[in-house]
């Protein structure tokens, strides 16, 4: 749809007698549309570098053909990285600027060493033209800085200027955010090449940089400087008729960037995919967001090498987790060793499911595979219909699992379809809760559905009155009572249905903006919700809506489908950036945050020992413990 209103508009604009004005209000609005249908939490770059148009050369005519590839690609911004010109005359710089006028995506430019070289005007041009050598901009939560790097008028390496080195510091300090990060952008590599890049990287290695991108050598090229990825991109020209740029993918919320050459011409190839390193950056901490109090300590388990999307499983001595190589790992929780690895042929969304003998795996190939739990090896599998991305449970030697269309209940032991009830249009995601006889999930196929335990067969259905799958509490995991069931989803209301029959008894709309983050007290008379503001709320279990109590997490805009858990007195919540917090649930005081990492909290889970897990996409598992 994106694509096809860009193509109707352009093709409105190129053949109207409108004005200018009007067609650039006309290209405003439909950028503006086009911004909101794009995904949260997903930054899309176009890049082009070493363009080196001279009028009238080949490359010439291909860079225009890139801008019409460009305009019709569903991109936030286009950048273009140095080198624009073979000799930098003002000529030139004209020429290529009525080429780059016609982009119609956020447009930004530095120059390069055949700007800054060889320049007519002792590089004045450059900057009469685009008004900087230097630019930065938002979106979402990444913040993109570029400069200039010369060498200066004659032969050298590249430099920084140090009023640039200035700017660049006090403008990361004052517009990165908690949670935000940042993408470097130069002409040359924060290598050697740069006589001072070590002050350069400094600077850098105080904000959260994901990546520093270049151009200069005319091909691909990643590497690593103090922890901070540098990735090099092609040239317009890259000999033999291979003409193209570049496009960039950055991942906000699950810490991965994806990088593609792009041909003119061509469908875009895959050149790198790679996970969000912050390892070499240490935020400044403060004793209110960042200390442990007495009596709690939170240590890292696992640093893996893929993300993590799988909360985790637990037994008393090891953790299971799958990862997106598609790994299933165990992991001794004493000494932090892997114990063995599974491969499967696909990410993992779904939690190992934990049994005395077993660790059954649901897959994203379409399998439950039976695992030795000592070993890893595989001992039975079930082949499914379609992929597996729900949390399954255990109980009783009985794993209750949601797939795609179908929810299943296995013996374990001997591996032994019990019962399987098929009358779901869509694919299960969260965790079942198994109470006495029955069994209560979610969907996104709008409904909310209770099964009995024995025998699958359905005892009633709910639905929120809305036929869009997207509404559906098909990722939220119910509070469960005696008499009520209560879910949130993304139409962002809270409702409490009658246990018995399914009829709904209150619906709170939108009064918090709660989600899919929702958990409950001890005794079931509370039901906790995570909300888009970042507040906790507590909300009575009871026949009617009731407000209890809110409480600021600190978290500030939040999504984070996890669950919140309450154990031992204490509320524990996580965030889409990392950040743990801790309620104390008799005074509904928030105790204290921590930034465990960067990306989304899966979810939580308690051992026999009362210790708490977690994990988190950029694929690090915590434990956190009470010193009781």
């Amino acid at each position: 749809m994106i694509d096809f209103t860009r193509r109707f508009c352009l093709n409105f604009v190129e053949k109207s007698d409108s004005s200018d004005m009007t067609k650039r209000f006309f290209f405003s609005i439909l950028l503006c549309l086009l911004a909101i249908a794009g995904q949260a939490g997903v930054v899309k770059l176009a890049i082009l570098s070493d363009v080196h148009v001279t009028p009238g050369n080949a490359n010439e005519g291909k860079l225009r053909e890139a801008v019409t590839e460009i305009n019709f690609a569903d991109v936030d911004a286009v950048m273009l990285t140095g080198d624009l010109t073979n000799e930098g005359s003002d000529e030139q710089l004209r020429n290529i600027k009525g080429i780059l006028d016609g982009i119609v995506h956020p447009f930004y430019i530095i120059p390069g060493n055949h700007e800054n070289n060889w320049s007519q005007s002792a590089c004045k041009t450059f900057n009469d033209l685009w008004g900087s050598d230097r630019f930065v901009f938002t979106v979402d939560d990444l913040v993109v800085v570029g400069m200039n790097c010369g060498p200066f008028m004659k032969m050298g390496d590249g430099h920084i200027k140090q009023e640039d080195l200035l700017w660049l510091d006090s403008t990361l300090t004052a517009m990165v955010k908690p949670g935000m990060r940042v993408l470097s952008v130069n002409h040359y590599p924060i290598l050697d090449d740069m006589d001072n890049y070590r002050a350069y990287v400094d600077i850098l290695k105080k904000y959260p940089v994901i990546t520093h991108q270049c151009g200069h050598y005319h091909s691909w090229r990643l590497y690593e400087t103090d922890g901070i990825n540098g990735l090099m991109v092609r040239a317009l020209d890259m000999g033999g008729g291979n003409y193209g740029y570049t496009l960039m993918t950055i991942d906000l919320d699950r810490n991965w960037i994806y990088v593609y050459n792009k041909v003119i011409g061509k469908q875009p190839e895959q050149m790198y995919a790679y996970h969000i390193n912050l390892d070499y950056y240490t935020p400044i901490s403060t004793q209110e967001h960042f200390a442990v109090p007495a009596g709690f300590d939170v240590q890292r388990m696992v640093a893996d090498n893929a993300s993590i999307f799988t909360r985790v499983g637990l037994d008393n001595k090891n953790l299971y987790f799958g990862n997106s190589l598609g790994y299933c790992k165990a992991v001794d929780k004493k000494t932090c060793t892997v114990l063995w690895q599974y491969k499967t042929d696909a990410m993992l969304f779904s939690r190992p499911a934990v049994s005395d003998k077993f660790i059954v795996l649901p897959t994203s190939d379409k399998r439950l595979v039976w695992l030795d739990k000592k070993t890893g090896k595989p001992q039975w599998q079930y082949d499914a219909a379609g992929p597996y991305v729900a949390d399954g449970v255990v109980r009783d030697g009985v794993l209750y699992q949601g797939g795609f269309k179908t929810f299943q209940a296995w013996d374990v032991k001997r591996h032994r379809l019990l019962w399987q009830y098929d009358s779901i249009d869509n694919y299960c995601q969260a965790a079942p809760v198994v109470d006495g006889n029955d069994v209560i999930f979610g969907a996104w196929d709008t409904y909310l559905r209770c099964l009995n335990r024995r025998t699958g067969a359905l005892r009633w259905q709910w639905n929120n009155g809305r036929s869009v799958n997207l509404y559906s509490p098909g990722n939220v995991v119910p509070v469960v009572t005696p008499e009520r069931v209560v879910v949130v989803a993304p139409d962002r209301m809270t409702t409490a249905v009658n246990r018995k029959d399914g009829t709904q008894l209150w619906r709170e709309k939108n009064e918090n903006k709660v989600r899919e983050s929702l958990g409950r007290s001890a005794d079931g008379k509370v039901a906790y919700a995570k909300t888009m503001d970042g507040t906790l709320v507590a909300m009575s279990t009871g026949a009617e809506y009731q407000h209890l109590w809110t409480v600021d997490l600190g978290f500030g805009y939040e999504h984070a489908p996890c669950i919140v858990l309450e154990h031992d007195g204490y509320i524990y919540c996580g965030s889409r950036r990392g950040m743990l917090a801790v309620v104390n649930a008799a005074t509904h005081e928030l105790v204290f945050t921590y930034q465990l990492g960067t990306s989304e909290v899966n979810g939580f889970e308690v051992d026999s020992n009362g210790d708490i897990y977690c994990s988190l996409i950029e694929g690090t598992i915590w434990r956190i413990t009470r010193n009781r």
